[in-house]
C-alpha cells in the first residue's frame, strides 16, 4: 500500500501522494515565475526574490499535505468498516509536526528547521484549505500514526524526504524571506490557489506508481495549466496600443476619461469623480489597458453595488473586450454566487465540480472558464464583473479569503459607485485596498457623488472645513497626493429644473406621471418603497393603461422583487424603451432604487422621493443622458421631488416611505437614516430651483453631506442627540467591521471566528425559493428561482420546498408563508 495524494472512490484509482504534493509545488512556483506575482511577493517580503529562495518556497509547498501520511487518513481508501476513526489530514499534519522526530523526512527536515519562521509557515501549510487550523491537543487522535498492517508510513516519509531534496536541492543552502505578516498572508493565498489548480485530475492525470522523475511532468503540467485557465497572461495580447481607439469607436474620449488617462501609472491609488453619463466605466478600461501593456497588472475586477448593475455590466464590457485583445480574447467572467457565466455562455453546475456550458465548448475553451466555475475562483478570472462583496471577502476572516486576496492582487481592483456603501462595508473595503496597494496593486475608485468626509477617509488625509470642501474642483481626479481637477465646458453641462411637492402618495406621484406623459414626455418615477412604487403603479393603470412600461404586454414595475430571469427581461426592456437609440413615444417607467444605476437609460423628466443628496444627484442622471430630440415643455431636463407633508422631524421618530427610524429602538434601523441629510438635500431644493450638472455638484453634495453643514442643521431643528445616535452608528458599524477583518499587517491567526456570523453587508439576508420545473412566471415565461426579503424570510431556512397554490396568477406557500407572484412583482399574502 503507498501513500494516496488523490483518490477516485468510484473508480478506486488514485494520484501518488508525493505526485500530488509535487503537482502544488510546482504550480506555486509557476504562479511566483509570473512577473506580476513575483514583485507582488517581493513588495510583502521586502526583498528581491532569488530563484534559490522560490526553490525553498516550493519545498514548503511540497509538505502541504504531509498530513496525508498518517495511517489514519489513508485508511479512508479502503473499504468499511474501518478498524480506527478516519482522520482529517490537517490537523494530521499537526500531529506528525508534533512529533519532533529529527530524522523525519529521511534526515532531510533538517533542512528547513534551522529556518527563521519555520513555525509560522507551517501554520500557512495547514491553512492552505481556505482558513487557519488550530494544532490538535495532544489526546486528539493518538492513533493517527499508529501502525496499519500492509502500510509502511515511515518509509513513505523518507520517500518524501528523498524526493524533496532531490527536487529541491537549494534547501541544502539557502532558504526563504522570512514569514513577515504580509508575505506569509500572501503565501497563504498562493498555495491555496496552487492546490486548487494542481488537484484539477483533468490537467494532473493520476499516476498510482512512484516516479523519481515526475517533478519535470508536475512543472510542465503546471506551466501548462496556468496558461489554458488565464492566471499566466504572457499569450493574451492587446490588439493594439493601449489607446482611446482601442476601446471607441467615437473620435475622441471626453475630458474625464482622458485625465484618467493622464495619470501617471505609477500611482496606484486613482479616485475618479464625476457625473452619472461621464464615461467613467471606459475611463476604468482604458487604465486597465494601459496598466496591462506596462505590465503592471495582468487582471480586472470591476466591483459594482448589486448583482443586477454586474449583469448589465457584464455584458457591456464583454462586447468591448472584442475589440480590446487579439486573439485569444479573454471572456469576462459574472462573478455572482451560483450562477457560471462566462462570456456569452452560461454554465450548468454538475455533481463533482462538473460544468456544463451551453455552447457546447471543447477542453480548450472550458479550461479558459476555470475561474467562472466555482465562486471561489472569480477573482482568479482575467476579467470579472461582480458585486462589491467579493472583493470584500478577500479582506474578511473568512474561508478562502486568503485565495482571493492573493488572486486579487495581480488585479485593477475598480469600485464603481464607491459612495453608496454603509460604514461597515466601507471599512472592510477600505482594509481590502490597503493590503492590496501595499502588496503594489492598482484600484480605481468611482463616484459622481463623493464627499469631502469619503474621499479624505479613502486618500488617508484630514477632512477640510466646509468652506473649503465646497470649492474643491468637480470634476476631478484624485491621487493619494493629487488633484487633477476636469475640465468641463458649458456644451457638457446639463440644467435641470428641480421643485419640491408636498404629498407623495401613489396618486400625488401618479398624477404628475400621467400629466407629463399625455404631453409627449417619457417619465421616470423614482419611489423609496415597493409599495409606493405599487401604488403609483396601481394609480396610473386606472388613469392611463395605455401610457404604462409593459412586458409581454403587461404593465409593470422595476425594483428587486423579481424572479431573476424576469429582473433580466426587465433590465432589457426598460432599456431598449429609454435606452440611447428607443423610440420618442410617451411612457411611465416606474420602480425603485434600482433603477439607479448601471442601465442606462434617458428620461424627458424625473419623478422621485425625497432622498439623501448623493442618491438624489444618481437619479438625476437617468435625465436627458443622451442627445435627441425632446417633446415641446421637456427641452430642459427636470425634476418632481415628492415630499411627506409637515416637518421632517417627525421622521426622527417614525417612518415614513424609506425616510428615518423608529426613534425608541436602542439601535437605529431603516432604509435613508440621516434626518439631517435629507432636511439639508430638501433645503437645496427649495433655494436653488436650476442645478447646473455637474457644475454645481460639489457644492450640493458637501452641503448635505459634510458634518458642519449636519451639525448646524440638526442644532436648528433640535435634533443633537439624534444627530449624536446617527453618528454612534456610524462608529459602532466601523468598530464592528474591524472586529472581523482579516489584518495582513498581523500575523496569520490560528483560526477564525464563527464564519456564519460575518457577512459582507449587515443584516439578515432572505432565502432563495427554487420552484419546480416548468413554473411559469406572470409575464408568461419560465422562471426558477426568487429572492424572498429577509424580513419575509424570518423562521425559514431556505431548503422548504414551495407549495404551489394556484398558477394564474401565481401563489405558492413556503412553510406556513403565503406568497404572490404577480406583475407588480412579489407580494405577502395574508396567513389565512
Amino acid at each position: 500500500m503507498h501513500p494516496w495524494g488523490k483518490l477516485d472512490s468510484v473508480s478506486g484509482s488514485s494520484h501518488h501522494l508525493i505526485h500530488h504534493s509535487a503537482d502544488v509545488a510546482a504550480t506555486f512556483c509557476a504562479l511566483l515565475g509570473i512577473p506580476v506575482f513575483r514583485r507582488r511577493a517581493e513588495n510583502a517580503s521586502k526583498t528581491e526574490l532569488k530563484d534559490e529562495q522560490i526553490s525553498c518556497l516550493g519545498a514548503i509547498a511540497f509538505l502541504h499535505d504531509i498530513g496525508k501520511l498518517a495511517p489514519s487518513f489513508q485508511i479512508k481508501a479502503l473499504p468499511p468498516p474501518y478498524t480506527r476513526e478516519p482522520r482529517d489530514h490537517l490537523r494530521c499534519g499537526w500531529k506528525w509536526l508534533q512529533q519532533g522526530d529529527a530524522g523525519a523526512l529521511d534526515g532531510q527536515a533538517q533542512h528547513i528547521v534551522r529556518w527563521d519562521g519555520i513555525e509560522i509557515w507551517f501554520r500557512v501549510l495547514f491553512a492552505h484549505h481556505g482558513r487557519p487550523v488550530t494544532p490538535p491537543e495532544e489526546s486528539w487522535a493518538q492513533d493517527a500514526f499508529a501502525p496499519l498492517e500492509g502500510y509502511d508510513w515511515k518509509a513513505e516519509e523518507a520517500r518524501i524526504g528523498q524526493a524533496l531534496v532531490s527536487w529541491f536541492p537549494e534547501i541544502r543552502e539557502y532558504e526563504p524571506p522570512p514569514p513577515s505578516p504580509a508575505f506569509a498572508h500572501l503565501s497563504c493565498g498562493l498555495l491555496a490557489l496552487a492546490d486548487w489548480v494542481g488537484s484539477d485530475r483533468n490537467a494532473f492525470p493520476f499516476v498510482d506508481t512512484f516516479d523519481p522523475d515526475y517533478w519535470k511532468i508536475a512543472c510542465e503540467r503546471a506551466e501548462r495549466r496556468l496558461h489554458d485557465i488565464g492566471l499566466d497572461t504572457s499569450r493574451r495580447h492587446l490588439n493594439g496600443p493601449a489607446s482611446w481607439a482601442l476601446l471607441s469607436d467615437h473620435p475622441k474620449p471626453r475630458p474625464a476619461q482622458e485625465v484618467v488617462a493622464q495619470t501617471p501609472l505609477s500611482e496606484n491609488l486613482v479616485i475618479l469623480e464625476a457625473e452619472t453619463g461621464a464615461g467613467k466605466t471606459e475611463a476604468a478600461l482604458w487604465r486597465f489597458a494601459q496598466l496591462y501593456e506596462s505590465g503592471a497588472v495582468d487582471s480586472l475586477y470591476f466591483a459594482v453595488p448589486t448583482r443586477a448593475a454586474a449583469r448589465q455590466l457584464q455584458s457591456r464590457i464583454n462586447k468591448i473586450l472584442q475589440g480590446m485583445f487579439a486573439a485569444p480574447i479573454p471572456e469576462a467572467v459574472l462573478a455572482i454566487p451560483g450562477q457560471a457565466v462566462s462570456g456569452e455562455a452560461h454554465g450548468i453546475r454538475l455533481p463533482g465540480f462538473e460544468v456544463k456550458w451551453d455552447d457546447n465548448s471543447g477542453s480548450e475553451e472550458r479550461a479558459k472558464r476555470w475561474a467562472a466555475e466555482h465562486a471561489t475562483r472569480f477573482l482568479a478570472a482575467q476579467i470579472a464583473v461582480g458585486t462589491v462583496d467579493q472583493a470584500m471577502m478577500a479582506g474578511l476572516q473568512v474561508k478562502h479569503a486568503h485565495l482571493r486576496g492573493a488572486a486579487l492582487s495581480r488585479s485593477l481592483l475598480v469600485i464603481d459607485e464607491v459612495h453608496a456603501s454603509d460604514a461597515w462595508m466601507t471599512e472592510i473595503q477600505r482594509a481590502v485596498l490597503r493590503d492590496h496597494l501595499a502588496l503594489g496593486g492598482h484600484a480605481l475608485l468611482m463616484s459622481a457623488t463623493l464627499g469631502a468626509v469619503a474621499r479624505s477617509a479613502w486618500r488617508e488625509t484630514p477632512l477640510p472645513p466646509l468652506s473649503e470642501a465646497e470649492q474643491t474642483p468637480y470634476p476631478a481626479v484624485w491621487t493619494k497626493g493629487d488633484c487633477f481637477p476636469v475640465l468641463t465646458g458649458d456644451g457638457l453641462q446639463k440644467d435641470v429644473s428641480i421643485s419640491a411637492q408636498m404629498g407623495w402618495s401613489g396618486e400625488d406621484a401618479a398624477a404628475k406621471a400621467v400629466s407629463a406623459a399625455r404631453r409627449g414626455a417619457r417619465v421616470l418615477v423614482i419611489r423609496n418603497t415597493v409599495d409606493r412604487a405599487r401604488e403609483t403603479l396601481a394609480a396610473c393603470v386606472n388613469e392611463a393603461p395605455d401610457l404604462m412600461f409593459q412586458l409581454n404586454d403587461t404593465p409593470t414595475l422595476h425594483h428587486s422583487r423579481f424572479a431573476a430571469e424576469d429582473r433580466a427581461r426587465l433590465d432589457a426592456r426598460v432599456e431598449a424603451v429609454l435606452g440611447k437609440d428607443s423610440p420618442a413615444e410617451a411612457l411611465i417607467v416606474i420602480g425603485t432604487q434600482t433603477l439607479e444605476q448601471s442601465l442606462d437609460i434617458d428620461a424627458d423628466i424625473l419623478i422621485t422621493d425625497l432622498c439623501p443628496m448623493d442618491v438624489l444627484l444618481q437619479r438625476i442622471g437617468r435625465l436627458h443622458r443622451h442627445n435627441r430630440s425632446r417633446p415641446d415643455g421637456f427641452e430642459q431636463a427636470s425634476a418632481v421631488i415628492l415630499c411627506p407633508e409637515g416637518d421632517l422631524g417627525r421622521l426622527t421618530a417614525e417612518p415614513e416611505n424609506g425616510l428615518g427610524t423608529y426613534g425608541q429602538n436602542t439601535t437605529l434601523s431603516g432604509v435613508y437614516l440621516d434626518v439631517p441629510g435629507l432636511a439639508a438635500t430638501l433645503h437645496e431644493i427649495e433655494t436653488s430651483p436650476l442645478w447646473r450638472i455637474p457644475q454645481m455638484n460639489r457644492r450640493l453634495v458637501e452641503r448635505a453631506t459634510h458634518p458642519e453643514r449636519l451639525d448646524e442643521i440638526a442644532a436648528q431643528n433640535g435634533w443633537e442627540d439624534y444627530r449624536r445616535r446617527v453618528t454612534g452608528k456610524i462608529i459602532a458599524e466601523t468598530m464592528g467591521a474591524q472586529n472581523v477583518i482579516l489584518d495582513r499587517r498581523e500575523e496569520i491567526p490560528c483560526a477564525f471566528p464563527n464564519e456564519e456570523a460575518i457577512r459582507t453587508r449587515l443584516g439578515e439576508s432572505g432565502i432563495i425559493v427554487t420552484f419546480p420545473e416548468g413554473t411559469t412566471g406572470p409575464f408568461g415565461t419560465p422562471i426558477s428561482t426568487l429572492a424572498l426579503p429577509a424580513h419575509w424570510s424570518l423562521d425559514l431556512t431556505g431548503d422548504e420546498a414551495p407549495e404551489i397554490i394556484t398558477t394564474s396568477p401565481l401563489t405558492f406557500r413556503v412553510g406556513t408563508k403565503g406568497f404572490a407572484y404577480d406583475p407588480s412583482g412579489l407580494t405577502r399574502l395574508e396567513e389565512n
